[in-house]
């Protein structure tokens, strides 16, 4: 048996191992995926969408499939399994099991006659249950690959499939066979799965009554791909419901028949669920019954008060027992915990957001592997704290669902991380070279041949535009050549299609009419470069965004609008012309701007790679909050401890050069090529440095409260981080009555967050004055407990036991009041639970204040020209895919200057960070923007009026010539500079005046004709 070689395995294929493979690919380095699917993506394609942003899923996740499947550096192996892995770091021979699906990939067409001929129907396990598939199939409509899959257990070997198929692609003697590799390190992305209560939680009928669902149930009746092509139906009888409720917490926080940790994401999947419902069907009522509301992350608790303003009703609640009704509604008895009273609702619909678990092949692997695992299932890192992403095996390492509930974005940091941690061993390997670009065709000379592909996007368009009507009235426009419709333009099987038919049909314009060219513009040029054609002779109609979406209410209006923009981008085509983007070399360092948990790793994971990295910490000492903090959780680790190691890690790095007490005083340049100015202060040098990236990792600080709650008038009134550094430094004293405030300065209207990190904050420090003293009184004044996934649950719930405060449940929009009296302080708070005001003595009180972005946000992100909100804290490119990135290119974002969050997940964000920083200065080279403005001298009368517009500082004048200068590099292609020329002299290329005045005037003759 041959072996192949590899850089890394990625185990799983879900957003986590996509992510984690692609930026090992982007640096160079050979990736093998398996996946035990028949198709990539995970949990997230089954999606609707995705909190707290709704984009559709399935939209960003198909791009990325894509690209996944297209990279030359990665291969992919769908339908196999991790057997054995032997060896150590550098060299681990893996043994791969690669089941048969009985179908040849390389001559299956993904046509579908398989699956039209075969009489056998099987529950659809993708969309759970709640429909049924053939015995031959395709797992969903964008799978990748686009290869059908015979079902062996319900095959019967009736050979209708083989005679149907054309190619010839099935073979019932095709045998499962084994494979060996060799890797020199590995990922694990297994991903997690949820909860389906047939045993747990027999109480809520799931499984007995017919319209008890799932949450991941639900999100398949959501889908415009799903079994009710995305509209809200009952599953017993096909009637739209009027009232569904939801229960939380359906398994976890259950150390009784459960799962005791919390899941993490159910608050808001379900808040994104009834919202969406709401939004989809006004008239249907939407109740969420919960706990605790854990909207904890970047703008979740805006998002949950947006669906409260439509409509949700939230009902904090026990809930018992749900019976059927004659009309198989049900019934739901709860007691409300606000009131105490029992209550007995009827709903139409019952939705369970059950636990998150962890993948049934995780026990098996974990022997594979010979890594931990936990009690429940999850893979278990090596020190939960300073190595989150490390496996307890050397080599082999963590990400997304497969270590504990997760979101898409912090599974998405993760796994970029763990492919920073895994391209340490990769450090002294030879990198593959990218692969050259096809021939260009030159088409210059060639007539107009235009090819129309025309999206249903299942039912996101077709639901509510007529796809036939836009394809037939593309094929009447002048120069169009091929006009194709697709369910789903995005697919594999779709950009199959495409490539062929620009070939056959010797198309030289492509216009693709479907979603949003910011998400998947780079998928169809990508696939139009495959065959030569140049990605500036491609154009997109948005008619999902700006018609079905918008105009989801008047489908004629829709269709109309449709062709419009289809006659429009067919008009610009016409006046397309190549485009060629401009490869610039990389200086091959990188800046790290922060030198605290965040920094110092990123510093850390950049060196370790062998890359020279500058870490500058405006600071004299290293270490940031480490130097306040007394303690870290889990484990109650001493803050001086982690700080020591970190630091003397960074001084034993020769590739780490560090600046303390300096300041980042003006930066310039582009990626590739960024020169930084840096002030080392009074006595100090001025120093410039030349980079090809950088990371900003400046972190956060404590809201000023002064003049709330007697802060800053009351000694006696202090906040956590003031707290900890008594803690720390053992001068607290022995105070006898210590009242802790929450969310102090959070959840209000100048500042919406939750800071995700203060309820964990607040119980840690909780125990620390239960031992500095163990006869004081201490008190909890919170809003909700907002201690949320694996771990945290279960450490803060034990440590709550522990410390046996007061808890009291307090509304912010009556907070607590705290006044000096003879004796000491007085807080007045009206608790909720008792519904009564209560008066609590003391003699110390600890806010736990509300957070923001670092004091300097708001000058370095002029200097960097990246954005932050209201908070200073920076905002990433895109909040599921792309959280570590700016869009401001070559600048990356971790730790809390992005957002609160705990040790850990900044370990894991630096990591990722230092993953992403990295791939350019790897490369050596990256590609700029194409789109940029340019001069047209003999027009230019050297007015300069231009140059205030433009935000990059791509612009300048030259005195000579009395003419305005572009620096390519620099320019954005944002057009601003365009509308302020006032004689015409700047155009920019992609969007030329011809191009734009055709669209323009192919409208007004469209209706003028109409």
């Amino acid at each position: 048996m041959q072996t192949q070689s590899y850089d890394t395995l990625v185990i799983g294929a879900g957003i986590s191992g996509m992510q984690a493979a692609l930026d090992l690919a982007e640096k160079g380095y050979r990736v093998l995926v398996v996946e035990r699917q028949a198709s990539i993506g995970g949990t997230m394609v089954k999606l609707d969408k995705t909190f707290p942003t709704n984009d559709c899923a399935i939209c960003i996740a198909a791009p990325k499939m894509v690209e996944l499947a297209r990279h030359p550096n990665i291969t992919l192996l769908t339908s196999a399994r991790v057997e054995q892995v032997k060896g150590s770091v550098g060299n681990f021979e893996v043994t791969i099991w690669r089941q048969t699906t009985y179908v040849d990939p390389e001559l299956c067409t993904g046509c579908g006659d398989c699956a039209r001929a075969c009489p056998v129907d099987v529950d659809d396990t993708f969309n759970g249950r709640l429909s049924q598939r053939k015995a031959i199939y395709l797992q969903f409509p964008q799978a990748v690959p686009a290869i059908y899959t015979i079902d062996y257990a319900h095959c019967t070997g009736c050979g209708a499939c083989d005679r149907a198929c054309g190619p010839r692609a099935i073979s019932f003697l095709r045998r499962s066979r084994p494979l060996r590799v060799t890797a020199a390190s590995v990922i694990v992305a297994t991903g997690f799965e949820l909860l389906e209560p047939t045993e747990l939680r027999k109480e809520y009928g799931f499984g007995r009554f017919a319209n008890v669902l799932t949450a991941l149930q639900y999100e398949r009746i959501l889908s415009a791909s799903g079994p009710s092509d995305g509209h809200i139906t009952r599953p017993s009888d096909g009637k739209v419901p009027q009232r569904i409720a939801w229960i939380q917490c359906v398994g976890s926080r259950s150390e009784q028949g459960g799962y005791p940790y919390c899941s993490k994401i159910c608050c808001m999947y379900a808040t994104k669920e009834a919202l969406i419902t709401r939004e989809h069907a006004p008239d249907t009522e939407a109740t969420i019954f919960y706990m605790d509301l854990r909207a904890y992350g970047k703008d979740f608790q805006q998002y949950y008060e947006r669906a409260a303003a439509h409509g949700v009703r939230y009902v904090r609640s026990r809930p018992a027992m749900v019976s059927e009704n004659s009309d198989q509604s049900v019934t739901l008895t709860y007691a409300d915990t606000l009131t105490g009273t029992m209550h007995h609702e009827s709903f139409d619909m019952l939705v369970l957001s059950t636990a998150v678990v962890p993948s049934p092949d995780n026990r098996r692997l974990a022997q594979a592997l010979d890594i931990a695992v936990d009690d429940h299932g999850f893979f278990v890192p090596r020190d939960p704290l300073r190595e989150p992403l490390h496996a307890t095996r050397e080599g082999i390492f963590l990400a997304g669902g497969a270590q504990g509930p997760n979101d898409i974005p912090d599974s998405v940091a993760q796994a970029c991380g763990a492919a920073g941690r895994a391209a340490i061993p990769l450090a002294t390997r030879t990198r593959a070279k990218p692969p050259e670009p096809p021939a260009e065709r030159e088409v210059s000379d060639e007539p107009t041949r235009t090819g129309v592909f025309v999206c249903s996007c299942g039912k996101n368009i077709g639901g509510f535009v007529d796809v036939a009507a836009v394809t037939e009235a593309a094929q009447t426009l002048p120069g169009v050549s091929f006009v194709e419709s697709s369910t789903f333009a995005c697919s594999e099987d779709a950009q199959r299609r495409i490539r062929a038919a620009i070939d056959a049909n010797g198309l030289n314009r492509v216009v693709v009419a479907a979603c949003s060219p910011i998400t998947h513009g780079p998928v169809f040029q990508q696939t139009c470069a495959e065959v030569g054609l140049n990605a500036g002779l491609f154009e997109m109609a948005n008619i999902r965004n700006q018609c079905s979406w918008v105009h989801s209410g008047a489908p004629g209006a829709a269709t109309t609008k449709s062709i419009d923009l289809v006659r429009m981008a067919v008009a610009r085509a016409d006046q397309m012309r190549p485009l060629t983007a401009q490869m610039l070399p990389v200086h091959p360092d990188c800046l790290v701007i922060g030198g605290g948990v965040a920094g110092m790793n990123a510093a850390l994971t950049l060196a370790d790679m062998g890359i020279n990295t500058y870490l500058v910490e405006r600071e004299p000492i290293l270490g940031g909050k480490l130097n306040t903090l007394a303690t870290l959780a889990p484990g109650d680790v001493a803050a001086s401890e982690l700080r020591e190691q970190m630091v003397h890690a960074v001084q034993q790095r020769p590739r780490i050069k560090l600046f303390l007490g300096t300041e980042v005083r003006e930066i310039s340049g582009h990626v590739g090529d960024f020169r930084v100015t840096l002030d080392e202060g009074i006595g100090g040098e001025i120093n410039e440095v030349r980079v090809g990236t950088m990371i900003v990792a400046t972190g956060f600080r404590e809201a000023n409260l002064h003049g709330r709650y007697g802060y800053g008038n009351e000694p006696r009134v202090i906040t956590q981080l003031e707290l900890e550094r008594h803690l720390r430094e053992g001068t607290l004293g022995q105070p006898r009555s210590v009242v802790m405030i929450n969310c102090a300065g959070s959840l209000e209207a100048e500042n919406p967050n939750c800071c995700r990190i203060g309820c964990g904050i607040a119980v840690k420090n909780l125990r620390r004055l239960r031992e500095a003293a163990p006869t004081a009184k201490l008190s909890l004044l919170y809003h909700d407990l907002r201690v949320y996934g694996k771990g945290q649950e279960e450490h803060f719930t034990q440590m709550l036991r522990e410390v046996e405060p007061l808890r009291v449940r307090y509304d912010t929009a009556r907070p607590p009041t705290v006044a000096a009296t003879q004796s000491g302080l007085e807080v007045t708070v009206y608790d909720t639970l008792l519904r009564d005001e209560l008066t609590l003595e003391a003699d110390l009180v600890v806010l736990t204040a509300a957070l923001r972005g670092d004091s300097e946000t708001s000058r370095l992100k002029q200097m960097l020209k990246v954005a932050a909100n209201g908070q200073d804290f920076y905002n990433e490119a895109h909040a599921k895919i792309r959280p570590l990135d700016f869009n401001t290119e070559g600048i990356y974002l971790c730790g809390s200057d992005h957002y609160p969050r705990t040790i850990a997940d900044t370990m894991a964000q630096a990591a990722g960070a230092a993953s992403r920083a990295a791939i350019p200065l790897l490369r050596g080279e990256v590609s700029v923007e194409a789109i940029v403005a340019e001069v047209q001298p003999e027009l230019c009368s050297g007015c300069g009026l231009c140059l205030d517009s433009c935000a990059y500082g791509a612009m300048s004048m030259d005195a000579l010539q009395n003419l305005v200068l572009i620096e390519e590099v620099l320019c954005k292609g944002c057009g601003t500079c365009v509308a302020a020329c006032p004689s015409g002299a700047l155009q920019q290329r992609g969007f030329t005046d011809p191009q734009l005045l055709a669209m323009i005037e192919t409208a007004w003759e469209g209706a003028t004709n109409e």
